[in-house]
């Protein structure tokens, strides 16, 4: 393993172990976006440059950002004197800790991982790109179509609970 895989593994874990201990969504939000950051970019180091371009352009820059959005416009305005970090912060951790050490031990020790190197594949990002924007263009408009009438939704709901506020 390589030094960049190393940091870009720990830096995706303590996202995700953020994620899952912090208190406030916005936080939580964030660094859910951060650890599919992290993922893009191990996808990026492991060659698979479809994966890795669609982890930021479809988690990072739609889901992550949608969510940021939808916690934001729904959210009361009050200011909680609470501490940053929930308060079952060491079990969350302690979770993420031993499901990644069962997963890491499966993987490490699968009959199944291969001993060669596998063929690199002849399909190409640009082939992708060009089936996407001609064979599936009507499947991408409506996943966009989706995520629009999400965040409209939220905008609606947001708009509904500020009309009874005085």
């Amino acid at each position: 393993m390589s030094p960049v895989f190393i940091i870009l593994a720990l830096v995706t874990f303590m996202a995700a172990a953020a994620a899952m201990t912090l208190r406030h969504l916005v936080h939580c939000a964030l660094a859910m976006a951060v650890s599919f950051v992290g993922l893009a970019a191990i996808y990026l180091q492991l060659n698979a440059q479809f994966v890795g371009f669609a982890q930021v352009l479809v988690y990072v820059g739609a889901v992550a950002i949608l969510i940021v959005f939808a916690i934001l416009l729904t959210r009361s305005g009050e200011v909680s004197n609470d501490s940053i970090v929930a308060p079952g912060w060491v079990w969350g951790v302690g979770m993420a800790v031993v499901i990644f050490a069962v997963i890491g031990w499966a993987v490490l020790n699968s009959p199944g991982l291969p001993v060669e190197a596998a063929e690199a594949p002849e399909v190409t990002v640009r082939q992708i790109g060009n089936d996407l924007m001609t064979r599936y263009v009507v499947p991408l408009e409506v996943v966009g179509c989706l995520l629009t009438a999400a965040l409209i939704g939220a905008v609606v709901i947001a708009l509904r609970d500020r009309e009874g506020e005085p």
